[in-house]
């Protein structure tokens, strides 16, 4: 099975379940923000880590409600240590960084956090809350950053429900042709 049928084959099996009550499912909301990425113009790298960027949720068994969450899954080093087998550092870092780059965005603009949703805020909450000054300068010192903000925004934007998106199945291609 090639690389993309095996990352298609994971969305497949997990995807369809709902993305932590936004209302779009776990597939749809890779899709968006990869689309978002795609009318932003970004580069295809960037495109393949907004599409992926949560890959992690679908590789562990957590609480279906987000409710339920007492701890931070830490899906985001889960998907980019996953996809570190067959991707270089310009995909997996922002998948990497973009829970951080959350954190970031909360401390950095001061109008992000009211535009989070109610899932969002309660795995803040988790995932430490907004950074404090000196993760703020380590966070900038990580090489992707600035793309992980950007996969960040294209997250956040990619909860529409019934937005028309490409399929998985148009990404197959552009998994492959960047694989290593």
């Amino acid at each position: 099975m090639s690389l993309a049928a095996d990352i298609i084959a994971i969305y497949r099996a997990r995807g369809a379940q709902g993305y932590y009550g936004e209302p779009v499912s776990m597939t749809e909301h890779g899709l968006q923000a990869a689309h978002f990425a795609q009318a932003a113009g970004a580069a295809p790298p960037l495109v393949l880590a907004a599409l992926l960027h949560d890959i992690g949720h679908l590789l562990e068994a957590v609480p279906e409600l987000i409710e339920d969450w007492r701890v931070d899954a830490h899906h985001e080093r889960l998907g980019a240590r996953w996809l570190a087998r067959a991707f270089g550092d310009e995909i997996c870092e922002p998948v990497r960084l973009h829970v951080p780059a959350k954190r970031y965005l909360c401390a950095t603009d001061a109008g992000y956090f009211e535009h989070l949703s109610a899932a969002s805020v309660h795995t803040l909450k988790l995932q430490g809350g907004p950074m404090a000054a000196h993760e703020l300068a380590q966070f900038e010192r990580e090489r992707y950053w600035r793309e992980a903000v950007q996969v960040r925004q294209w997250d956040d934007q990619g909860k529409v429900a019934g937005l028309v998106t490409a399929p998985l199945e148009a990404y197959a291609q552009l998994i492959e042709r960047l694989a290593r």
